[in-house]
């Protein structure tokens, strides 16, 4: 199963019954073509970066979804473009579980690749600085 974000901004002269009523609409929809809501996180209102249809402020909300594929998300990206009181939104796949971390390189082996390379020195200098 995939995992996905749904991130969206409703217009905060709604009230809170309104906006748990318009989360719980999506999360059924969500729900009803195969995906899983299975994290639901309220942020509530939060200054915009920027005006949206003359707002300052948003009330945002987030899922955390697990679905099959993307299709759980069409029809709800359709009904918040179409909804007026959802200012914007965005749905992000991603990765959790499968993050994979560097190697870790041995330092006091020198590369095969470069071996006319000069040699870095791991080691940093850290310089004092006097406040005034």
């Amino acid at each position: 199963m995939r995992e996905y974000e749904l991130m969206f901004v409703i217009d905060p002269r709604l009230t809170d019954d309104e906006i748990v009523g318009l989360s719980d609409q999506y999360k059924a929809m969500i729900e009803s073509a195969g995906g899983e809501v299975y994290k639901q996180e309220s942020w509530g209102k939060r200054k915009l970066a920027y005006q949206i249809n003359k707002l300052s402020e948003g009330s945002y909300m987030l899922f955390h979804v697990r679905s099959d594929g993307g299709g759980a998300f069409t029809e709800v990206e359709q009904r918040m473009r179409q909804n007026e009181r959802v200012l914007r939104y965005l749905t992000v796949r991603t990765n959790s579980g499968r993050l994979r971390l560097p190697e870790i390189v041995d330092e006091t082996q020198e590369s095969e690749a470069a071996p006319d390379a000069p040699a870095v020195d791991s080691a940093v200098e850290v310089a004092e600085v006097e406040s005034p």
